[in-house]
């Protein structure tokens, strides 16, 4: 980093008024314009506008004010629903004397870099003209380029702010300290550390989390000790949860137990009764532990917090239960859910479900996913991922195909994909019991989805030569995925040829 950039003889940045660390405080309007952000929230596909909803409902003859058209884009990009941000903000512009604010900037630069990209992105940044809306705009921008692991550009950006008199603030080196940890350049994160001291800019909780975590990964644990002693004595910062569970995790690293545990105990004492984040940072780190009773005190502390517990909640203390191998625990939490929960959430009896399944308890498996049905639940893809290996493992194969079907039919709406394992399992067997047109109908899906393989088609041909049938749409279907014949292949449709 060294010469790349330099912040030197800058001033700290307190930030504007309307910057980004405002926006969070916006609450939900209570006003009738509820209605209107929750149309504009129903849409789920992307494609469908906004800006028309909005339209709409002015159409109708409702006022919608500019503060309020702010906060739904707002919320919007919180939901990360990007694109409808954007359609809000513009929706905003055509408001009589409008002018954007440095908050407006920001939402709309984020956007963009989701919708349009990383070089939509810098135009943008570029055309802003005020130094309120750089400002706050900068940080968007870098953490941009940190998402994409571009250093070249972040330091180019570093740099830049500098030479055009715009104050660094902590965040933004705190989102260099990021980017250096994710490309594994932690010998740059205490150069970053010092380049703030020289600057007079006052190092956050974060700043010294980061440079922990780069110290331990340079020299060890001695040198994060004193990293943490300096913070203790740091006035301006106070020593939360998540630094103690920062120098957990590096003594669990370490393979110094009895220091983590000690760690783990003071950031205990440093949890809000007010947020239950920080309870289950603590919970993963105690099922890192084997330390079961841990985990279950910290769960009925968790408990004590107001507010509804969501389901992600209980998906997580389940997890954290079968990893420590107490399914029965796991089960009565599981009940506890299920009398409390106001939507049945597929995710949380997935937990228990896999767990059943991996642990040869069939039955219960069986049993759970018609309870589940019952109850109103809607299996995703990974109900039926862990149902068809549970069968296949358990040679259940017309329930294992069963399975098979309803999570192939979900894949264009998610990234999973099936084992090669798996895919060629339901290929073997339907080769073994002469299924051809379920062999045939498998391959076209494989093919349609994108992830046919050598072994898959080789398998269909050899049907199709049992069977004396042709195999043109075969060599069709192969040559578009670019599939390379071996001697084994070659010969099979040599002798398909010869006999069709």
């Amino acid at each position: 980093m060294a010469s790349r950039w330099s912040v030197a003889g800058l001033k700290r940045w307190v930030p504007h008024s309307g910057a980004w660390r405002q926006m969070s405080s916006l609450r939900s309007s209570s006003s009738p314009v509820a209605e209107l952000k929750s149309k504009i929230f129903k849409l789920k596909n992307p494609e469908l506008s906004a800006t028309a909803v909005v339209q709409d409902w002015v159409d109708q003859g409702h006022k919608v004010s500019v503060s309020e058209l702010r906060r739904i884009s707002i919320q919007l990009l919180k939901s990360q629903r990007f694109g409808h941000a954007l359609q809000v903000l513009k929706c905003m512009e055509t408001q009589s004397n409008f002018r954007m604010s440095p908050v407006d900037h920001v939402i709309r630069l984020k956007s963009i870099i989701k919708v349009n990209g990383m070089l939509e992105g810098e135009e943008y940044f570029e055309n802003l003209t005020d130094t309120p809306s750089r400002k706050a705009a900068c940080i968007a921008l870098l953490h941009g380029y940190v998402v994409k692991r571009d250093i070249e550009k972040a330091e180019a950006l570093m740099q830049k702010l500098g030479g055009l008199g715009l104050v660094v603030s902590p965040h933004l080196y705190n989102e260099m300290m990021k980017l250096y940890m994710a490309t594994t350049q932690f010998g740059k994160v205490p150069l970053v550390i010092q380049q703030m001291r020289s600057n007079r800019i006052p190092l956050t909780a974060l700043s010294y989390n980061l440079c922990m975590n780069a110290c331990a990964r340079l020299s060890g644990v001695a040198s994060v000790e004193m990293v943490y002693k300096e913070m203790v004595s740091d006035e301006n910062v106070q020593v939360g949860w998540s630094t103690l569970s920062t120098l957990a995790g590096i003594y669990m690293k370490a393979g110094l137990i009895d220091k983590a545990k000690l760690a783990l105990r003071n950031a205990e004492e440093k949890l809000s009764n007010r947020n239950r984040l920080g309870y289950f940072f603590l919970i993963t780190q105690c099922t890192s532990l084997k330390s079961k009773e841990d985990v279950l005190r910290l769960w009925r502390a968790s408990k004590r917090v107001a507010g509804r517990i969501p389901s992600t909640n209980y998906m997580h203390i389940l997890l954290c239960l079968v990893k420590l191998g107490d399914i029965i625990e796991a089960e009565r939490i599981f009940r506890e859910w299920e009398s409390v929960c106001f939507r049945y959430d597929v995710r949380v009896s997935n937990v228990l479900l896999g767990a059943y399944m991996r642990n040869g308890m069939v039955e219960k498996a069986e049993s759970l996913h018609q309870h589940t049905l019952d109850r109103g639940g809607c299996p995703n893809y990974k109900t039926w991922e862990i149902l068809m290996e549970g069968r296949l493992k358990n040679q259940n194969m017309d329930k294992a195909v069963e399975a098979m079907k309803q999570g192939l039919a979900m894949l264009q709406d998610c990234h999973w994909r099936p084992s090669d394992d798996n895919v060629m399992a339901f290929a073997d067997y339907f080769e073994r019991q002469g299924k051809f047109e379920d062999a045939n109908w498998y391959i076209r899906v494989i093919h349609n989805l994108g992830f046919a393989s050598l072994p898959l088609y080789k398998s269909l041909l050899r049907m199709h030569h049992s069977a004396q049938r042709s195999a043109s749409h075969i060599l069709k279907m192969m040559e578009k995925d670019r599939i390379k014949m071996d001697d084994e292949t070659s010969a099979l449709v040599h002798a398909l040829n010869a006999c069709v």
